[in-house]
């Protein structure tokens, strides 16, 4: 178990603990496995987004019970991987990608302007 007393050194950086390493191999492990799978069975496109985001979301989940930090980055690709997954099982006829490009825009405009 990592002493969570210890900040964890930065990814890439020396001093990187060894269980990072192993706990994200073992993340981009999964990753190609379930892409595979998702090729090999003909897997449904949002089922396969879905699962994306668990092996995203459960990395950092893993990360967190195990004393090191949390990439926010990954916490939100897995987000938006749920996300984009439900949104292509419900009925919805808007695209979702468009809509979060607009939505990140007017995000990055509002900030412009947002005082310090």
């Amino acid at each position: 178990m990592v002493d969570v007393n210890t900040p964890p050194t930065e990814p890439g950086q020396p001093g990187t603990n060894d269980l990072e390493k192993k706990i994200g191999a073992a993340s981009w492990a999964l990753f190609f496995i379930w892409i595979g799978a998702v090729f090999l069975a003909a897997i449904p496109p949002m089922i396969a987004l879905l699962g994306v985001a668990v092996i995203a979301l459960g990395t950092q989940g893993v990360r967190a019970m195990s004393g090191l930090r949390v990439e926010p980055f990954w916490v939100i690709v897995g987000l938006l991987f749920v996300l984009w997954g439900i949104w292509d099982l419900l009925p919805f006829t808007l695209p979702l990608v468009p809509i979060l490009l607009i939505v990140a825009g007017a995000a990055l405009l509002a900030s412009l302007f947002k005082g310090k």
